[in-house]
């Protein structure tokens, strides 16, 4: 058996919406299951503006007295505000719970059960392993043998974007950041925030953009920040993400990508010549035509 790896995730925290109302009141709020999560499930979803674009995203799973959001820490106290805007009568209560709880992720082997502790499985990808919400009184117990660095090229390698390091909050749709194959998006559960340009994207295939897999060409390449622009000649194909040895995530136009790799031109970002793929989870395809 692999040795199991721990790692805590500082720059994560948690919100916690309870009441006997708040399986209704979320269910019509974010994108992704609400009312069919079981104990023990998890479902990666966003809480999108009225135009449908990502406003935060997060990982939610049930408790006994309602939900826990795993969120970006520093987006938590807003995601909680903004949620308490929706919330109108419903009986729930809506709080930031970040000090209360510390976040490890466990991968490589068979995740340790920890008193107190919530866990589920990342329901993005099996290979990303167990997410653990520890309260925080107990977070110095648990064993860390691993670095939040181990674990985030585990995420891309497998081409999982996260908001931040791969995509700026605000300016993607889901569809976008593959939110729609990464278990994100309910297309049948009705309505939620932004429900109809997203609904209208699917069934009429207008996601142009993707967030893809970028390898770069040279053994050790010095990869440019984040948010740097993926160019082929003078044609911008996308932004650069997050990245770990020769591999990093690109958000790009498919039809222009699908376009450079054809013509067989250099593509570039900061100097680094990289080809394009998309991820093994991915359900769509390039397209076969492409931008004039």
């Amino acid at each position: 058996m692999n040795e199991t790896l721990i790692a805590r995730r500082f720059d994560r925290g948690v919100v916690v919406v309870e009441g006997e109302e708040a399986a209704t009141f979320l269910h019509g709020v974010v994108t992704c299951t609400v009312k069919a999560l079981a104990p023990g499930e998890a479902r990666l979803g966003a809480l999108l503006t009225p135009q449908g674009k990502v406003l935060f995203d997060f990982l939610m799973t049930p408790i006994s007295t309602g939900f826990l959001f795993e969120i970006e820490r520093a987006k938590a106290a807003e995601f909680a505000k903004r949620l308490g805007f929706y919330r109108l009568r419903a009986k729930a209560t809506i709080a930031d719970r970040s000090d209360d709880f510390a976040v490890f992720v466990a991968f490589g082997g068979e995740a340790p059960v920890i008193e107190g502790a919530v866990s589920f499985a990342d329901p993005r990808l099996a290979g990303l392993g167990v997410h653990l919400l520890v309260p925080a009184e107990a977070a110095g117990g648990v064993a860390i043998n691993a670095s939040a660095a181990d674990w985030h090229a585990l995420r891309i390698e497998a081409g999982v974007p996260e908001s931040g390091l791969d995509f700026p909050l605000g300016d993607v749709f889901p569809h976008d950041v593959d939110m729609d194959d990464l278990s994100g998006v309910d297309f049948k559960k009705g309505c939620f925030v932004g429900q109809e340009v997203v609904s209208r994207m699917k069934h009429r295939g207008t996601a142009r953009r993707r967030a893809i897999l970028a390898h770069a060409r040279e053994a050790r390449p010095a990869w440019p920040d984040a948010g740097t622009e993926i160019t082929c000649g003078d044609k911008v194909l996308g932004t650069l993400g997050s990245a770990h040895e020769r591999t990093a995530i690109a958000l790009v136009r498919l039809d222009r990508a699908k376009e450079a790799l054809d013509l067989g031109d250099a593509i570039e970002v900061g100097g680094v010549t990289v080809t394009l793929e998309l991820p093994e989870f991915a359900h769509f395809d390039w397209p076969s035509e492409t931008s004039a």
